[in-house]
């Protein structure tokens, strides 16, 4: 199977996956769940997801922690609450009161689409239910393992990872941030859950230290190159492709990679990231699936 082709795959059986978990809910609140549905069914690449399943490939190419199917259903459903996490944060970040988006790939956003309380409330329960997935025991056998999902996924998410970082990308609209500053702010709001995938797909394919060490080493610098593409991205893609409006950075004043190291210097930071990701795992045979999602991750079109 070609990486376009193992891409393509994940992301599908990541999409059934979510589907089956919203079958088992069980709420009369009947809006909600299609506006949580509307959020995470909303297309996408399913990055997040694929960082997942490589990774949990990876670790359990030396020592699956279960049978073959409970492990890949666990994989599929880590990789499944990573994009709920993921999707409660586009829908907050749509929002009038941040950045103020009507449009999600190329489709109206979850507020716009049903109604800001409502936007606002299915990225809450989303983020609920990508830690009741993670804790479920469906997801893995052992109880130390579930733990170590979970808080995993909250370390990423909260105050010291992606929300912190949403905090101060907002603080960045009235205030010049140096480089370092600005590096420290994507390292929170996009690397901090690019991290926490390929950390909770090695811990749920069972990696040892060695591996996990490894794979943080890949997915920090991951997430810095991932964000400096979005801000080349933002400054120079096709808003069709991308599927929401470009130049937004320069409209609200942000320091961004590109506004303070300038286009060329940019995509050559990422390269220089990129080119270290894949020497962080290079020692493990299986790992072309995570090398091939780090060099399409700045890329990428859209």
């Amino acid at each position: 199977m070609s990486f376009a082709e193992q891409l393509a795959a994940d992301a599908q059986a990541t999409a059934v996956t979510i589907t089956d978990i919203f079958a088992q809910q069980e709420t009369p609140a009947t809006r909600l769940e299609q506006a949580m549905l509307y959020a995470t069914m909303n297309g996408g690449k399913r990055l997040r997801a694929a960082l997942v399943l490589g990774a949990a490939r990876l670790a359990a190419t030396d020592a699956p922690p279960e049978p073959v199917e409970k492990a890949n259903l666990g994989g599929l459903r880590v990789a499944a609450a990573l994009e709920m996490m993921h999707a409660y944060s586009l829908v907050h970040d749509d929002l009038p009161a941040m950045d103020d988006a009507a449009t999600r790939r190329g489709k109206p956003s979850c507020h716009i689409a049903f109604d800001e309380v409502t936007a606002i409330l299915a990225g809450d329960a989303l983020q609920s239910l990508a830690f009741e997935v993670l804790a479920d025991i469906q997801t893995h056998s052992d109880p130390v393992v579930r733990a170590r999902l979970v808080s995993n996924l909250a370390i990423g998410s909260g105050s010291s990872g992606m929300a912190g970082g949403q905090m101060l990308d907002l603080e960045a609209e009235t205030k010049t941030f140096s480089l370092d500053e600005t590096k420290r702010m994507q390292s929170m709001k996009t690397g901090a859950l690019i991290r926490s995938a390929v950390a909770c797909g090695g811990i749920v394919g069972g990696a040892d230290d060695r591996l996990l060490a490894a794979l943080d080493e890949f997915s920090r610098d991951l997430g810095l190159a991932f964000q400096i593409a979005d801000d080349l991205l933002d400054h120079d893609g096709d808003q069709a492709l991308l599927g929401k409006p470009t130049g937004q950075d320069e409209v609200r004043g942000k320091s961004s990679f590109v506004s303070l190291l300038g286009q060329e210097d940019a995509r050559h930071a990422a390269a220089g990231l990129i080119d270290h990701a894949l020497a962080a795992i290079a020692p493990w045979a299986g790992a072309g699936y995570l090398q091939h999602l780090a060099n399409f991750a700045i890329t990428r079109k859209s």
